[in-house]
């Protein structure tokens, strides 16, 4: 009878010791979760302080061309008010459309290029760019582990115990920008 007892109160135990650690688990994964994406929030402000340098510096040269300034300052206002993930992926497509058609307004102008705060302006958006996508894989990948582990049994018992939900991918809806680049040395 004794050895009946003990051998349940070892197995509630185990039970108990599984259960925490699986919960610190989760609950460690969804702090990864939002660490990740406050290294998304850095860099993305790092780019929101740099856009108006760059427009500022297009302005000088290109002032006639103020629609293309009103939508890169209007892209970047809603890409600092954007709250969720899902509204700051948006924002940022539009952000990313606008600073296109920036360069490309650049583009006409040969000594804008040729400027050094423009060259220097211009390397610090593409640097910024790398990292913030550096940073979004490193977000998607602990979303995906977040996610997978409060959807796996028994984790997923768990997790709706604690009120764990699902997190967003931080994905660019813009699906475009994934189309080949036709490059040609033709003049």
């Amino acid at each position: 009878m004794i050895i009946v007892v003990i051998v349940v109160v070892v197995l509630i135990l185990l039970a108990v010791f599984y259960y925490i650690g699986k919960r610190n688990s989760i609950i460690a994964s969804r702090n990864r979760v939002d660490e990740s994406w406050s290294g998304i929030d850095v860099q993305l402000k790092r780019r929101h302080d740099l856009v108006p340098n760059l427009v500022e510096t297009v302005k000088g040269y290109a002032s006639h061309e103020s629609e293309v300034f009103e939508k890169a300052t209007k892209a970047r206002a809603e890409a600092m008010s954007a709250q969720s993930v899902q509204d700051t992926a948006t924002a940022e497509t539009k952000l990313t459309g606008a600073l296109t058609d920036l360069r490309a307004v650049a583009e006409n102008y040969p000594t804008l290029r040729a400027t050094e705060n423009f060259q220097q302006l211009s390397r610090n958006l593409s640097e910024l760019e790398d990292e913030i996508q550096a940073s979004r894989r490193i977000y998607n990948s602990n979303v995906q582990s977040y996610n997978t582990d409060i959807q796996q049994f028994p984790g997923s018992i768990i997790a709706n115990q604690g009120g764990f939900t699902a997190r967003q991918y931080f994905e660019l809806e813009d699906k475009g920008d994934r189309e080949p680049v036709a490059v040609s040395f033709d003049k």
